[in-house]
């Protein structure tokens, strides 16, 4: 956690959440991004590594960055609810963290991609969606949502070619009926060993077209 780092709580609905909202330097932020961790249930947390590299990303594209932890996670309240109660809660930080009007942008890892995709259909039209970012999505292990066709040059969906946790043929198969493009980087598995910088790189560019 750096200087710029903030400890936030709020309200979810099934009690406190914690979180960290990471701002760029000199404080002033064109937008917001949410992003959303990996399973609760296999050590995700707001503090994973993929997930502060998403954060740094936007961060150091002048965006501020809010990372949490689901229901049941850390010091957040609550309990793991199959990804039904964590929608709500990625809603719920939505809401209180971005400001209706403003550019937003929306990230997710693993199921973290997948809370996010549920999300979308859920966004009141004031929420003015800019980047979204899907990393690792758990395609093979829940029913992602599809991207609506108007947001697809806004999306970057980034997987792993050797991912063991999500096959690539999985996300293939999500993305194929919405031709959707979906960027593979070689010989990288679910964590992006190695390759977090190389990730981060994808993200900025991603971001300033």
């Amino acid at each position: 956690m750096n200087a710029a780092t903030q400890i936030i709580q709020l309200q979810g609905p099934s009690g406190l959440l914690e979180g960290l909202c990471d701002l760029p330097e000199g404080g002033a932020f064109r937008g917001t991004v949410v992003v959303a961790h990996p399973h609760p249930l296999f050590g995700g947390t707001m503090q994973n590594k993929v997930v502060q590299t998403l954060a740094k990303a936007f961060v150091q594209n002048g965006w501020r960055a809010t990372r949490f932890n689901f229901r049941g996670v850390g010091e957040s309240e609550g309990a793991y609810d199959e990804g039904r109660g964590e929608v709500d809660d990625l809603m719920c930080v939505i809401n209180a963290t971005c400001e209706t009007q403003q550019p937003m942008a929306l990230a997710g890892f693993s199921f973290g991609a997948y809370v996010t995709s549920q999300v979308l259909a859920r966004l009141s039209p004031s929420h003015k969606l800019e980047k979204l970012v899907l990393v690792g999505a758990a395609a093979s292990r829940f029913q992602m949502a599809s991207v609506p066709s108007d947001l697809h040059d806004k999306t970057l969906v980034v997987h792993g070619e050797v991912d063991d946790t999500v096959p690539l043929a999985s996300v293939l198969d999500w993305a194929r009926p919405q031709s959707l493009p979906v960027t593979v980087i070689p010989g990288v598995e679910h964590f992006f060993h190695g390759q977090l910088p190389l990730l981060r790189s994808l993200i900025s560019r991603h971001l300033r077209t």
